[in-house]
């Protein structure tokens, strides 16, 4: 599976030169959508939480690369160090607050993060350095190559990060961590019975998720070369988990499939029907939900289970004709 998955993305990446730039920088945003969504994956479907703080997250890691070009001489690539950092810490803080409590309370106080975030970007005392209400631009990182232009870099950019985001999302769910997160996620009671530190266990899901859409922030704040506080509402936490919820909230394959379709289902489902396009959205969202539990990722996995590999008997001889 690890040669088909590398074999995948070096398809997918040349690929993308046989396409104009305005159909690579599609994809791009999709990559962006998959890497945010990964960091749901882990924080709602691997340990169980629930959240509307992800817009604030990552509006975080948009401001961080902002901040870093409009005040400081840093090279953009910094920002695409420090923003997960600054996530992680975000994240974390939140779940040490929020990670004790029932799901409506996390709920509740994500959502506050979410409304005050943009708030807080329109603060007197900080907007000569936010940039207030009519926000900041964004330079991105210059291609490495003059035969590259900026969105088919962008593009290969964030498909590298992506790769490397889930193949550490797949080894955090596969290690022993992963386990005691799911552990927490079934019966936090037994599993606390069992020596594992609950609250802490969460506090650190919610920081790699806060890293995640940190990361996606950034790479974002790049694409678009702007950053606002009104590109970071609770509109867009609702749409993310929309997607990871659709796209499947406990694989990683999920995210993936979440973030091809926040990118492109909008505009198929806008050609449908003029005026009635949020309707039909909405309509599809919660067909989705009812009909595929376990999202579009668990459906697929579900149909492999109906139709399993023949296993070879390992007592059984091969015979060879003459």
């Amino acid at each position: 599976m690890r040669t088909v998955a590398t074999m995948a993305f070096v398809a997918v990446a040349a690929l993308s030169f046989c396409f104009p730039d305005f159909v690579v920088f599609r994809f791009t945003q999709a990559t962006i959508w998959s890497i945010a969504l990964l960091g749901l994956v882990i924080l709602c479907g691997v340990s169980g939480q629930f959240s509307f703080a992800q817009a604030a997250l990552y509006g975080m890691g948009g401001y961080t690369a902002a901040l870093l070009a409009n005040h400081t001489s840093m090279p953009p690539y910094a920002a695409l160090a420090l923003a997960p950092v600054v996530g992680f810490a975000a994240g974390y803080g939140l779940g040490r607050v929020a990670s004790g409590h029932s799901l409506w309370t996390q709920a509740l106080i994500g959502y506050a993060l979410a409304v005050a975030f943009p708030q807080l970007l329109r603060w007197r005392v900080i907007e000569d350095w936010t940039g207030g209400v009519q926000g900041l631009s964004v330079d991105p990182p210059n291609p490495p190559l003059a035969s590259l232009s900026n969105d088919r870099w962008s593009f290969l950019l964030a498909l590298t990060l992506l790769a490397a985001s889930l193949w550490t999302a797949r080894n955090l769910i596969a290690s022993r961590s992963g386990r005691a997160l799911m552990a927490v996620r079934d019966h936090d009671l037994a599993a606390a019975a069992q020596g594992v530190n609950v609250v802490h266990l969460r506090s650190a899901a919610c920081g790699i998720a806060g890293a995640y859409l940190a990361l996606a922030g950034c790479l974002s704040a790049f694409q678009f070369g702007f950053v606002g506080p009104t590109a970071y509402t609770v509109a867009l936490s609702i749409q993310m988990l929309f997607g990871v919820i659709v796209g499947g909230l406990y694989s990683p394959a999920g995210a993936i499939i979440g973030g091809v379709m926040l990118e492109f289902l909008p505009d198929l489902v806008a050609s449908w029907g003029k005026g009635l396009s949020a309707l039909l959205y909405a309509g599809l969202m919660i067909a989705a939900i009812v009909l595929m539990p376990r999202g579009i990722a668990g459906a697929i996995g579900n149909v492999r289970l109906l139709f399993p590999e023949k296993k070879r008997n390992p007592t059984e001889k091969k015979i060879s004709s003459p």
